[in-house]
């Protein structure tokens, strides 16, 4: 590693922690009711759309009411992604005349399910499939529709520790509103002038058909892109309008935007965690857990660049120059963009994987096995590391539940947490959540490996069965294109990602068919709500219960033991859990990379 780049690391950290504090307040005053310096402007048409929807904003929900509504919220959005889709050919601004033939039924069905989870999971090249109204109207406003639906379900659970003796979280209508009139139009909208600024294109232009210099014929891609640029990284969305997403220099042009684009995935869950504090009446409560996701967050931007500074070993047996120099970056610098270099790159992977995001500035695919572990463990364990908009919150408060749970084990009696004792059903529905994400990641990814590398099928003549759209070409059915460890890190990564509604992709692997297109969906639906609604669950309960005095028992869960037993136990979960599938994956092919020798044998036994 070089000073270079470790001080990068830690001035994009400062400045995260310099903007959590005020951010967080704002927050926490908003969905307290209390006014605050933007209501002078928007209040006015917060009141309008509360009387458009028919909304009494002082009417509160019980946790059923609260996740029904998001429920039916989530719903009409698919429909609505569905259909537009659908009839993007009928529809105008496409002047690219792309039609419905490009999106097929479960294309449409993956994508409609992708954005309104907040996944963004994209098995398209959005510049030569999607329409800019479909585009615009559909992917960019599920961008701020779902991030707000987040930041509700976050604030309803926070509401839960913080209130007593009370049966309802607020009103998902309510907040929903104000998450996204206060907080992400506004941030969106400086942040797409600042876009706009520095070269990232805003136009509704049919595509370019340029000459290059050899004579050949060049189509640039035009489009409406810093308006969904903005908010695809406030609201830790990740669905690029390019395919080349955030490497693509129309939507991430200079360092400034990289940099500006890791600010505003980090932003407002880093905000969130001091608006916990500020809400529960206790600030050190926000601050232990902005230092846990911190620790962890700083551990795996390091583990992730200095593996990749390190680079391939292989390499410097060739005798190639792998160290860097006065006049090369050295290191692995495979499938990454020269603008950007190593540093930027790998901590641009772990702040993407560590919040929701899935916005890409490399090529995952081509990072070495050590980093690429780095972003496939932050999505595993529940992207937690101040993860998505909302979803980092009530996924860092479940490990709350689960630490202080383990730690009531460890002494025998009634674990505490913010003044609340966490009895049988938190500890039930935070297992819930656990199991339930853990399922759709492992036996989705198992039962894929075992139509990749299966043996390909044959007819009732013992031929080989044609290849088709259910059966395509490739080395397996399931488009996988490398096979052993490599091949299998691509599957996993795949369903984690689609289960931790994160985005990102390994590349090696083709995904627009109706098995990854059908399975992938039901690991966004499962990785979404089977997620946050045993979490409400828990909240609604939590709410109804009456504070009680800490005692010379109680354990405090402000200080370092508090926090180190919170790292600990994201940790151990997510290692306990993945472990077995990430040594078939990344851990091995790292061995296999140091000395190929040295595993070959077992690898024989495994992957043959």
């Amino acid at each position: 590693m070089t000073t270079n780049g470790v001080l990068q690391i830690v001035i994009y950290f400062l400045i995260i922690l310099a903007l959590t504090k005020p951010l967080g307040a704002f927050m926490a005053k908003l969905f307290e009711g209390k006014r605050t310096v933007l209501h002078p402007i928007l209040r006015p048409l917060e009141t309008l759309t509360y009387k458009l929807i028919g909304v009494n904003e002082q009417t509160e929900q019980r946790w059923t009411q609260y996740t029904a509504a998001l429920l039916a919220f989530s719903i009409f959005s698919f429909l609505f992604v569905y259909l537009f889709q659908r009839l993007q050919g009928l529809l105008p601004l496409n002047p690219q005349g792309f039609g419905a033939s490009l999106v097929p039924p479960d294309l449409a069905f993956n994508t409609a399910v992708s954005f309104p989870t907040n996944t963004d999971w994209q098995a398209y090249s959005g510049e030569s499939t999607l329409s800019y109204i479909v585009q615009m109207a559909a992917l960019t406003v599920q961008n701020f529709a779902s991030a707000a639906a987040g930041m509700a379900c976050a604030i309803a659970i926070t509401r839960g520790f913080a209130r007593q003796q009370m049966n309802s979280l607020g009103n998902f209508w309510v907040d929903l509103t104000r998450a996204t009139l206060y907080i992400l139009l506004p941030l969106s909208l400086v942040a797409a002038l600042v876009f706009c600024s520095q070269g990232v294109i805003q136009n509704l232009h049919p595509y370019t058909v340029a000459k290059t210099l050899e004579g050949a014929k060049q189509i640039i891609a035009q489009g409406p892109v810093a308006s969904q640029e903005a908010i695809k990284m406030l609201g830790t969305n990740g669905g690029g309008f390019f395919g080349a997403n955030s490497a693509h220099p129309f939507e991430n042009p200079t360092p400034f935007t990289n940099l500006l684009q890791m600010v505003l995935i980090f932003v407002i869950p880093a905000g969130l965690t001091y608006t916990f504090g500020a809400m529960v009446g206790d600030r050190r409560q926000g601050w232990a857990i902005f230092s846990a996701c911190s620790i962890m967050f700083l551990a795996g931007a390091f583990a992730c660049y200095w593996a990749e500074q390190h680079g391939n070993p292989g390499f410097a047996k060739l005798g190639v120059e792998t160290h860097a120099t006065a006049l090369q970056t050295g290191g692995n610098m495979e499938g990454k963009e020269t603008r950007f270099g190593i540093t930027a790159s790998a901590l641009f992977t772990t702040i993407t994987t560590a919040a929701s995001c899935g916005a890409v500035n490399t090529a995952h695919d081509s990072l070495t096995p050590i980093g690429g572990l780095v972003p496939l463990f932050n999505i595993q364990t529940g992207e937690v590391v101040f993860g998505g908009v909302g979803s980092g919150l009530y996924g860092i408060l479940l490990y709350a539940i689960v630490a202080v749970f383990i730690s009531g084990l460890m002494v025998g009696r009634t674990p505490e947490y913010i003044g609340k004792k966490i009895e049988s059903k938190e500890v039930k529905m935070s297992m819930i959540a656990l199991i339930a994400t853990a399922f759709s990641i492992l036996v989705l990814a198992a039962a894929t490996t075992v139509v990749a590398f299966k043996a390909p099928g044959k007819d009732a003549k013992g031929q080989p069965v044609a290849h088709s759209y259910w059966n395509p070409p490739g080395p397996a059915a399931a488009n996988v294109a490398n096979t052993g460890p490599h091949g299998f890190s691509e599957i996993l990564y795949s369903y984690s990602s689609a289960t931790g509604n994160n985005g990102s992709a390994f590349n090696g692997i083709t995904v627009n068919t109706p098995w990854y297109d059908l399975t992938l969906g039901i690991a966004m639906l499962t990785g979404r709500f089977l997620f946050v609604i045993p979490l409400l669950a828990a909240a609604g309960s939590l709410a109804r219960k009456k504070k009680i005095p800490a005692t010379l028992g109680t354990l405090p869960t402000h200080g370092p033991l508090f926090v180190t037993l919170l790292v600990g136990t994201v940790i151990l979960v997510g290692a306990l859990t993945f472990f077995p599938a990430l040594a078939l994956g990344p851990i091995v092919e790292h061995y296999l990379m140091q000395d190929g020798k040295l595993f070959a044998v077992l690898l024989n036994g495994i992957w043959s």
